[in-house]
């Protein structure tokens, strides 16, 4: 079960916490949904009734709000928050959000040292960390984004700048990332980071289910719009970030995987497994991943039809099309395009 820790501060802004929380626990219960659909599925399919194999609850999250003293804090709106224990009785975290606080974040920072000594054993153990506008200090002042690239709220730019200089500080993104460290410069990146993660810990049909729910409004994928620390490609495979390059390319295209194998000079199954090694996908999920993305895409963005977009991605069968987008992201592309644009085309009156 995945432990995901929230730290509350003392004059926090409490939306940092909560809408990320909101969002895990939405995720959570979707996960719980399919579970139950899949099972209902699999006796549909199977007189024997042969249950669903693997863990029955790996849906579940442990979610974990933790003070430094486990005493409440107050929020800068005026709201107590009560932890649910003090940092000392805080579990080793898969993830870890730090809240921003209002304005100058020095006081806090200077009361703080147990909570930037957890943290920093906490990355060594590799949990993913998000933090949030000012909140992004207690990763500086751990150390953890020496010679990293960050961003933070930009009223704290300049000062952020001369405290932590050997910091990268980018100025014109909303989300950095290095490696497992997340930086968010406003709650609504915080979200886009928050969907991210769930992709992580759940796939991209759920996570797309949540990013609806929570934000209609059309918004760009998480990889359009960080900073992440390195390359493009995260792995140092040169010839499969070429084969991926190749693949966005020519994705309209109908591309035959054995012929890609071929153009590189390698035999299928050595594709495959190379791939595989680099991306944690084969080049068949990878393509398709690519052309969902650009459907995806072309739906929130240009007024073409869906047969269109369709073979505009590559597809002519406007059926294995459709199931596919739907297995993707639980959801066909008219409904997908629907609920993206509602805010963006509503007629006011």
């Amino acid at each position: 079960m995945p432990t995901v820790t929230f730290m509350l501060l003392d004059q926090m802004l409490s939306t940092g916490t909560v809408l990320p929380l909101e969002m895990l626990r939405g995720a959570e219960s979707r996960a719980r949904v399919e579970r139950k659909r899949a099972m209902r599925d699999v006796k549909k399919q199977d007189a024997a009734g042969t249950e669903v194999k693997g863990d029955k609850n790996n849906e579940a999250l442990n979610l974990v709000t933790v003070s430094i003293d486990g005493k409440p804090v107050q929020s800068r709106s005026g709201f107590s928050l009560a932890p649910d224990l003090a940092l000392a009785d805080a579990p080793d975290s898969d993830i870890i959000y730090l809240p921003a606080l209002w304005r100058n974040p020095r006081p806090a920072l200077r009361r703080s040292k147990p909570l930037l000594r957890w943290l920093t054993e906490q990355a060594e153990k590799g949990a993913a960390i998000s933090a949030v506008g000012t909140g992004v200090c207690f990763l500086a002042e751990a150390g953890l984004l020496d010679g990293k690239p960050a961003t933070t709220h930009w009223h704290y730019f300049d000062q952020f700048a001369a405290d932590y200089p050997e910091v990268k500080l980018k100025r014109q993104y909303f989300i950095t990332q290095a490696n497992k460290l997340f930086c968010a410069a406003s709650v609504n990146a915080l979200a886009d980071v928050t969907v991210h993660l769930i992709r992580q810990l759940y796939g991209p049909a759920i996570a797309s289910h949540v990013e609806r729910n929570f934000s209609h409004e059309i918004r760009r994928p998480f990889e359009e719009i960080a900073y992440s620390e390195g390359a493009v490609h995260l792995h140092p495979d040169e010839e499969i970030v070429q084969a991926q390059t190749w693949l966005k390319q020519h994705c309209s295209e109908d591309v035959k995987l054995s012929e890609v194998a071929k153009y590189f000079d390698m035999s299928v199954r050595s594709f495959n497994r190379r791939f595989k090694l680099a991306t944690g996908q084969t080049p068949l999920q990878y393509l398709q991943n690519v052309r969902v993305d650009m459907a995806r895409e072309l739906l929130q963005s240009s007024n073409l039809s869906v047969n269109e977009i369709a073979e505009k991605v590559g597809y002519q069968d406007m059926g294995h099309f459709t199931a596919l987008f739907k297995k993707f992201l639980s959801t066909t592309p008219s409904e997908y395009r629907t609920t993206v644009r509602a805010k963006l085309f509503r007629v006011n009156t």
